[in-house]
């Protein structure tokens, strides 16, 4: 049972703490994208690049390591989408 809660965080490096933080972290911009997103579904001129900018952060952090180093990522609120 204990592997279930060990196996993947170790095999990106961390240990279930700081992977429950990351994951966390990753989460919550994913919400602000996700409501970055409906906002703009309603209001076109509004939240333009939010959810884009979010979502390009996040894959940078996956893919290039910067997520050993739990960057956050910057909220942008007046270009959003």
């Amino acid at each position: 049972m204990r592997r279930h809660f060990t196996e993947h965080p170790a095999s990106v490096g961390e240990t279930y703490g700081e992977h429950l933080r990351v994951a966390l972290g990753f989460a919550g911009s994913l919400a602000v994208a996700a409501a970055a997103a409906a906002v703009h579904a309603v209001v076109p001129s509004r939240c333009t690049s939010t959810a884009s900018k979010r979502i390009c952060a996040l894959h940078d952090q996956m893919t290039t390591g910067a997520r050993a180093a739990n960057a956050p990522v910057e909220s942008n609120s007046a270009h959003a989408a």
